[in-house]
C-alpha cells in the first residue's frame, strides 16, 4: 500500500472564486473520511502575509493541495518564498473539477478509506450534511483572525 500523502484543503474564504457546492462537497467528504487533512481559510492571504506555514508545507516529502488552479497555487507558494517541488506536490483544482473527480484523485494514492466513507450518499439531505461543513467553517473563521495577525507586530499601534 502506498504511503498516505497529507492533504491541505483551502477554503478560499476571501476571494470566493471557488464554487460553494464543490468546496462544501469536498470538505464534507474529507470530514467523513479517515483521510488526514489540514484546512486553511485562504492560501492567498497566507501568501500575502508570507505565512511561515507555507514553507513547512512546501518542505513536506509529499502533499496534495486541494485549492484552485495549480499554476496559481504554485505562484502563491513562490511569492511567499516557499516554492513547491512539483514532483512532491500535487494540486487538485476545485475551481474547474467536480467533487467526484477531486474525491477520486484524493483516493487514488491516499490509504484506502472504508467503502461506507468514500462518498456522501445522494439521499443525504443538505440539512444532514451541512453541520460538518458549518462546524469546519466555524473553526476556520475562528482561527482566521489569529492567522491573519500572526505576522503583524503586536505593539498595538499602526505600522509604516
Amino acid at each position: 500500500m502506498s504511503e498516505q500523502r497529507p492533504v491541505l484543503y483551502c477554503r478560499c474564504a476571501y476571494a470566493k472564486v471557488l464554487p460553494e457546492d464543490v468546496k462544501d462537497g469536498v470538505l464534507e467528504r474529507l470530514v467523513a473520511s479517515n483521510i488526514p487533512f489540514d484546512s486553511v481559510p485562504d492560501l492567498c492571504e497566507m501568501s500575502a502575509k508570507n505565512d511561515p506555514t507555507l514553507k513547512q508545507i512546501a518542505e513536506l516529502p509529499t502533499v496534495r493541495i486541494v485549492a484552485c488552479y495549480p499554476r496559481a497555487v504554485r505562484w502563491l507558494f513562490d511569492a511567499a518564498g516557499a516554492p513547491l517541488d512539483t514532483s512532491r506536490a500535487e494540486v487538485l483544482n476545485m475551481r474547474t473539477d467536480s467533487v467526484e473527480n477531486i474525491w477520486s484523485q484524493l483516493n487514488s494514492t491516499c490509504s484506502k478509506v472504508p467503502a461506507e466513507q468514500t462518498s456522501v450518499s445522494s439521499t443525504t439531505s443538505e440539512s444532514q450534511s451541512a453541520p460538518a461543513v458549518q462546524q469546519a467553517t466555524a473553526v476556520q473563521q475562528a482561527t482566521a483572525p489569529q492567522q491573519a495577525t500572526a505576522s503583524q507586530p503586536t505593539s498595538g499601534g499602526p505600522t509604516a
